[in-house]
């Protein structure tokens, strides 16, 4: 029963996690206040570098202390984020504000992952795990797309009124969090936390395919999510304020029944290849958006949000099945680290660059390095020796 609860809770976690309806206008919104786009991104940067510091401890924690509170502590950094976004107008409070959403980030990074694979081990479904993780990952993307819709209208008539409506979902996360049962596999071994890092870090040395699949996604996410903010300044150039939304209403669509749909196509489709499809996809429908600039750029860039969830879920999967029980969350926390680091890095690069060549050209300059990946990839596949068939 407890279990069955853990996982409903998570669906509604998830929605208001991500039910922001200032996301949809974020650099816009810094852009304006700051002055430029590399300040602007640079609000961005400094979250990723935050949540980067955060991760290890927070994956610590988390390890240690038990996932239901590493959750409420999210949510309550996930209000005094949005608060101090709220009242920002000058780069300094904003900057204090992308600090609690990287602490808010790192909270969340591994350790919700780490409660659902827990949940359903419990009632030994873990086999369902990535048809769980597609079906409570979609709530994300729902909640985008009612963001997109309100923060858009909301951002034409003030900027403000929509920073001040974001901060309540964040109270929604927290009251749910409460309603959380810890999973009794944490409770079982409060080991060292000092020692949980040791051997996170041992297991992340010694796994080749962990540390390969560790490269490739610091590359997708840490170029390629800060891509999606800065893409809005390129929409925006071609679309009036007003309907900017609409691009991510579609995107969030699209995500939302990738990742729905994800647990059926995994069960036909291998991870690896699945990744690998989502990486050339992707990357010739933003060539064709970017090189191209028309009304209907943003229209096409939409369309990569088909093998959104798909992708991401298959990565999990990958991941999921090298962590080890103890170390779970500290070594996803590992994972996300360097991500953030590079995201962090990436961002204030690509303000730097659209300062100087507009968004339009550094995004299509960006696609180059969201094609790295696929070495990666075929590194995996074709050159080391694969453990029970796991990473094909």
């Amino acid at each position: 029963m407890g279990s069955h609860k853990n996982v409903k809770l998570l669906y509604w976690i998830n929605f208001f996690i991500d039910f922001v309806p200032y996301k949809v206008v974020a650099i816009i919104y810094f852009t304006k206040v700051t002055g430029s786009f590399t300040l602007g991104m640079s609000i961005f940067s400094v979250a990723m570098l935050s949540a980067a510091i955060f991760q290890i401890p927070t994956g610590l924690f988390s390890d240690k202390f038990g996932r239901k509170k590493t959750v409420m502590a999210g949510a309550l950094a996930g209000i005094f984020s949005t608060l101090f976004y709220a009242i920002g107008y000058s780069h300094f409070v904003l900057v204090i504000g992308s600090i609690f959403a990287g602490l808010a980030r790192a909270f969340y990074s591994g350790n919700n992952d780490a409660l659902l694979y827990e949940t359903l081990a419990e009632s030994q479904n873990n086999n369902e795990y990535h048809h769980h993780l597609g079906r409570t990952s979609s709530m994300f993307q729902i909640a985008l797309v009612i963001s997109a819709v309100l923060g858009g209208m909301l951002a034409s008539w003030s900027f403000a009124v929509v920073m001040w409506v974001s901060i309540i979902p964040q109270f929604g996360t927290l009251i749910l969090s409460l309603c959380l049962k810890e999973t009794k596999n944490l409770t079982e071994h409060q080991n060292n936390p000092f020692l949980i890092l040791i051997e996170s870090l041992k297991q992340f040395i010694k796994n080749k395919n962990l540390r390969l699949m560790t490269y490739a996604s610091m590359i997708s996410y840490g170029v390629g999510e800060p891509s999606y903010y800065f893409r809005t300044t390129f929409i925006n150039s071609l679309w009036p304020l007003w309907a900017i939304g609409i691009p991510n209403i579609l995107s969030n669509i699209g995500g939302a029944l990738s990742f729905y749909f994800s647990g059926k196509v995994l069960n036909k489709v291998k991870p690896l290849k699945a990744l690998e499809f989502q990486t050339i996809s992707n990357r010739i429908i933003n060539i064709i958006a970017y090189i191209y600039p028309t009304i209907f750029s943003p229209l096409i860039l939409s369309a990569s949000s088909f093998t959104y969830g798909i992708g991401s879920v298959a990565e999990n999967m990958l991941f999921q099945k090298e962590f080890t029980d103890k170390e779970r969350a500290t070594l996803s926390s590992l994972n996300s680290l360097i991500g953030n680091i590079m995201f962090a890095v990436a961002g204030i690069i690509m303000g730097v660059v659209a300062d100087k060549i507009g968004p339009a050209k550094t995004l299509l300059l960006t696609q180059i390095f969201l094609a790295i990946p696929l070495y990666f990839y075929w590194k995996i596949y074709k050159n080391l020796p694969i453990s029970n068939g796991r990473f094909k």
